[in-house]
């Protein structure tokens, strides 16, 4: 039994985290405090993310957000450390967050279960300090790494197949992601979408073999790059570092970047717009953009809104409203004539007078906490949804951090 004489301070607190990191404060130029403070967006919590988020909470990150739009099946008990087999049919993300906290209680933890591309809000990259990708496919490498360059945010993307696996650091003063994509890369992501830009059938999953052995050494080099990122030390930010597990073989590579890049979209300023996405109107939010960057202003949403369907044999017309991605091929087809691929119609500029303009955000298709871009001829501005945040952010919400 306790003694119930015994009081504990927060300064044995204190004590008890500063002893659980002691011999990480053994290394010189180790400061704790700032990995305690540092806000990280892992995407992915398949066979990288799992050690990648494992690591993060060995290391004492304070504040953590996971996203992944999976569930958890039975192979991936053999390459995730962070699930059980009664965790079958659960939300990856989800598990991830509870797991992380198991291993670090102090740790601030919060899951998104969706799609990354499609469905999460730009907000949200502008909330890490850095963003860490366990990834298997190019699409959503692309908007990551678009979507950190909008908000000057670093990211370490990871890759594996077999027992050999690639680190690479990406900063937005230098080479990009998608500088370093080959017409290959182009071609096969452009597999996954049809003649009229829905998503293809889904490729087959689960084919890329790997091991857990590659999945710890490629997470274990993310994760210290992120941890010399957060001290302020030199990264291999524009090189990629290569592991070839069956010679034992590592080297670097340095990309080039391209000018001409697409990728480079890096936002002049963001600024807080007190809105929210279910709430602020189509018009009103036209509105409040023209009132603080001028009437020339042109907004731009982060990604292609699927309007509507149209089928050109017999005009018929189905209203959808969600990401271009979010919509397979084989619902173009339509129901009434039902051999007749219909047509997309649809947006990513907005100005006020569309015929939805009196409909909010939210039910034209923009997730929580997303940034809406507005250009005039002399500055590109983003303007954050902030009202959003305690639904996207969860616990992992501070009022003093500059979200709101």
């Amino acid at each position: 039994m306790p003694d119930p004489m015994i009081v504990v301070t927060a300064a044995d607190t204190v004590a008890a985290q500063e002893d659980r990191f002691h011999s990480f404060q053994l290394i010189g130029w180790w400061d704790q405090s700032r990995l305690s403070r540092a806000k990280v967006l892992v995407v992915g919590a398949g066979a990288l993310g799992n050690e990648i988020v494992k690591n993060l909470a060995l290391l004492g990150i304070g504040n953590l957000l996971i996203a992944d739009m999976d569930h958890i099946e039975n192979s991936n008990l053999s390459r995730s450390v962070l699930y059980r087999a009664e965790d079958a049919g659960r939300f990856k993300a989800e598990v991830a967050a509870a797991a992380a906290q198991a291993i670090y209680p102090d740790i601030k933890v919060h899951s998104f279960s969706g799609n990354v591309v499609t469905d999460f809000g730009i907000g949200l990259f502008h909330w890490a300090d850095i963003v860490i990708g366990g990834l298997d496919n190019r699409e959503a490498r692309l908007a990551i790494n678009r979507n950190c360059w909008r908000v000057n945010r670093p990211w370490i993307d990871g890759a594996i197949e077999q027992v050999q696996g690639c680190a690479r650091v990406f900063v937005p003063d230098g080479p990009c992601y998608e500088c370093t994509m080959s017409a290959i890369d182009w071609q096969l992501i452009q597999k996954r979408r049809s003649c009229n830009l829905l998503s293809a059938a889904e490729m087959e999953k689960g084919k890329t073999p790997t091991t857990p052995t590659i999945s710890s050494i490629i997470a274990g080099v993310q994760c210290q790059e992120a941890v010399k990122w957060l001290h302020g030390l030199p990264t291999i930010h524009g090189r990629g570092w290569i592991f070839e597990g069956l010679s034992g073989d590592s080297y670097q590579i340095e990309y080039q970047r391209k000018e001409e890049c697409y990728g480079h979209d890096l936002l002049d300023e963001i600024v807080n717009l007190d809105a929210r996405s279910d709430q602020i109107t189509v018009r009103q939010l036209c509105a409040r953009a023209r009132a603080l960057l001028g009437d020339d202003v042109v907004l731009e949403l982060g990604r292609d809104m699927l309007e509507k369907l149209h089928c050109p044999k017999c005009g018929a017309q189905e209203s959808l409203f969600t990401s271009l991605g979010q919509v397979s091929a084989a619902q173009a087809m339509c129901p009434r004539c039902q051999d007749s691929r219909r047509e997309v119609v649809t947006f990513y500029k907005l100005d006020g007078t569309e015929p939805f303009a009196d409909r909010t955000l939210r039910d034209i298709g923009v997730p929580p906490l997303d940034v809406i871009i507005g250009r005039t001829t002399e500055r590109s501005v983003g303007l954050l949804l902030v009202g959003d945040a305690p639904e996207a952010l969860g616990p992992l919400l501070d009022v003093e951090d500059g979200v709101l």
